[in-house]
């Protein structure tokens, strides 16, 4: 084995059979951390993002942080019933995507793909550039170096998503458990606080915010509207990642739609938990919070500004810090576990967006290579494709939440309508043939669900949409718009591609004449065995052919040629300027034009070698002449390989690696070590 293979063996595991893939399916409790951690942790930065547009007209404002909190429930209550009716009817994993095809048609089934990919590529930056703002407040070193730490960030979680679904999925468990119990735990300590009025109050509550620039008079029923809808708007973050179950029901163990289904109801009382106890906290402990580009709004309680070195510590970090001060391992485990499960929650999109790329490939919308699985079974293709969007626009954006989140849930909720609408014309459809009552019942009680799902999915987009597009979302929609139509036309490619390639009656006629050429460059036995070859196929007319780029070596080599008494005539061409390919192309291509309806067959001699660096060495012009040829119509090329002795340790590690008895083979009664031990030593 390699050194390459080595390295790739102990970063990704050692390589899974295709009948394994039953083993990396996953029980529910390691799917809810696997394809839940997103929604879950969005609960670390939609309560900043709320107050934080509700601090444009100061602390008052607040008042209304936990009605649109409410709001916010009830919408991710909605699209959670809503779903469990997609995973039920349509769990093969094609999630939004697949409803929107099959109801809708192509075109809306292309336009959720575009935005679920927009989507999952601006999860992992959203999630993980929030991540590390909230390592920041506990790890000072990462402050002014988030973006670069979010990168690499990005690559180890991308490593990890290589060695497979379920083995990412078992190490993702325990900080996401760790992070519902810390919040959880914190909530219901502040609950307890709050009874017995020892209630704290966070570090902020002593400082006043002024209100931005528009914000300074007395808010009319039309500004306060429109505050109230960009806060709403921004706290419906809240509701990102919830689709991922949907398209991720295959990696489910049976049943896998039921599982799925109950993962989706889990995830919706957990993140809904969550999120109301962090508002409700954050109103009682006296927060005051503003966008972190805007800090020089904070003013200390005699209206003076704050020092320029301030730093304003994320939400999640002065609640815990406040309610744990007496209990500080208590606020780092917080802490903790809020940074880790923010960078874990690019996790669903690493389970997400490879799913629904070899879905896309497989239906012609993508490249058959996102379709691919690797030695682990896992899309890797797909994986690393969404780790270097997600890396670009972290650098891009200088992984500032604030500004990254602007680019957000535009897309999930152009799935989510789509979804719903085309849930709605599934139940439709069903109904119209239906006889049974009682199934009868369930579809019309299926498709109400839907049909309020659509409802307030559609009003939320509107109001997202509106708020969020001069803020940044028109980035989002054209970034859609630009994979909208990259998709049409790689669907075009390949629909012209496989028009082009039909077989027909003409396929059938032989050519009329074949002129076979062996290249020369040396009279030795790779030479030979080339001509002896080109003979067995029993050409028209076969011909050996060098270039000739100095007098002394081609008069060397005719004379060779003719005390050998080869049977076949060689030709030369003369090559002035030194050149190897252009003359042979040339010749070929010649000899092709005075007879259309012929065939040239060009045979190369090839060296095979056993080590990486002798390839540098060897081959490198048949490499160049092949890509030429290729382009040539008329002409097949054909190697003839000549193994070197070097080409032997080669083999004898495939061999190696071949015939190695893996842990569980045995188990499994794949192996015979027996018969292993007598092929590996002949």
């Amino acid at each position: 084995m390699g050194v390459g293979d080595v390295s790739k063996r102990i970063l990704l595991g050692r390589k899974l059979r295709s009948s394994q893939l039953g083993e990396t399916l996953l029980p529910k409790r390691v799917a809810l951390p696997v394809f839940a951690s997103d929604a879950l942790s969005s609960v670390a930065y939609a309560p900043d993002e709320i107050f934080i547009m509700l601090s444009l007209a100061g602390a008052s404002a607040y008042v209304w942080s936990w009605k649109i909190g409410v709001a916010v429930a009830v919408v991710m209550l909605t699209v959670v019933a809503s779903y469990r009716q997609n995973v039920h009817a349509y769990p093969s994993g094609g999630g939004d995507y697949e409803v929107a095809t099959v109801n809708l048609g192509p075109t809306a089934g292309v336009t959720v793909g575009s935005a679920l990919l927009v989507d999952y590529v601006l999860t992992v930056a959203v999630s993980i550039s929030s991540g590390v703002q909230n390592m920041a407040s506990a790890i000072p070193a990462f402050s002014g170096h988030e973006a670069e730490v979010a990168a690499l960030l990005v690559v180890i979680l991308m490593a990890m998503n290589l060695r497979g679904v379920r083995e990412s999925g078992t190490l993702f468990a325990i900080p996401t458990y760790g992070f519902m119990i810390g919040i959880l735990g914190m909530g219901l300590y502040g609950l307890l606080l709050a009874t017995t009025g020892d209630l704290p109050q966070v570090e902020s509550a002593d400082l006043t915010i002024m209100p931005a620039p528009g914000y300074s008079d007395e808010l009319t029923n039309i500004g306060l509207i429109v505050l109230l809808a960009r806060a709403f708007s921004s706290g419906c973050a809240a509701l990102t990642g919830v689709e991922a179950i949907s398209n991720g029901v295959p990696a489910f163990r049976k049943p896998k739609s039921r599982n799925a289904a109950t993962t989706l109801l889990l995830l919706g009382t957990i993140a809904i938990s969550m999120l109301l106890s962090i508002i409700a906290l954050a109103n009682n402990m006296g927060l005051k919070y503003v966008d972190p580009s805007d800090v020089d709004r904070l003013r200390t309680p005699d209206g003076q500004p704050l020092p320029a070195d301030y730093d304003q510590h994320t939400v999640i970090a002065q609640l815990s810090k406040a309610i744990f001060t007496d209990f500080p391992p208590g606020f780092y485990f917080v802490v903790a576990m809020t940074g880790i499960i923010l960078v874990l929650a690019a996790n669903t999109a690493f389970n997400g967006f490879p799913v629904l790329g070899s879905i896309l490939a497989r239906d012609g919308f993508a490249p058959r290579a996102l379709g691919s699985r690797g030695d682990r079974l896992a899309y890797s293709n797909g994986i690393v494709f969404l780790a270097v969007m997600a890396i670009i626009l972290i650098l891009a954006f200088n992984a500032e939440t604030s500004r990254l989140i602007q680019l957000y849930i535009v897309g999930v909720f152009v799935s989510f309508n789509l979804s719903q609408l085309g849930m709605i014309r599934h139940w439709t459809r069903l109904l119209k043939t239906e006889k049974n009552p009682a199934v009868r019942r369930r579809m019309f009680r299926s498709r109400a669900i839907n049909t309020f799902g659509l409802a307030m999915t559609a009003v939320v987009f509107v109001i997202v949409l509106v708020t969020k597009f001069f803020a940044g979302a028109w980035i989002a929609i054209l970034a859609m718009v630009f994979f909208f139509l990259v998709m049409r036309g790689i669907r075009r490619h390949y629909d012209n591609v496989a028009d082009e390639l039909a077989a027909d009656e003409e396929d059938k006629v032989m050519p009329t004449r074949v002129h076979a050429i062996v290249l020369v460059s040396k009279l030795h036995k790779p030479t030979l065995r080339a001509l002896a070859f080109a003979k067995a196929t029993r050409p028209n007319v076969l011909e050996a052919v060098y270039v000739s780029t100095s007098p002394q070596e081609t008069s060397r080599l005719l004379e060779e040629w003719d005390q050998r008494r080869l049977d076949v005539p060689l030709k030369v061409l003369h090559s002035p300027y030194r050149e190897l390919i252009r003359p042979i192309v040339e010749y070929a291509t010649e000899i092709r034009r005075a007879n259309p309806r012929g065939v040239v067959a060009v045979y190369i001699p090839e060296y095979v070698v056993g080590r990486w660096w002798e390839q540098l060495l060897h081959n490198q012009t048949a490499l160049r002449l092949k890509g030429r040829l290729l382009f040539t119509p008329g002409v097949m090329v054909t190697s003839v390989p000549y193994q070197l002795r070097s080409s032997q340790i080669a083999r004898e590690r495939e061999l190696r690696d071949e015939y190695r008895v893996r842990p569980g083979d045995l188990r499994r009664g794949e192996v015979d070590p027996r018969a292993r031990d007598r092929d590996v030593s002949r």
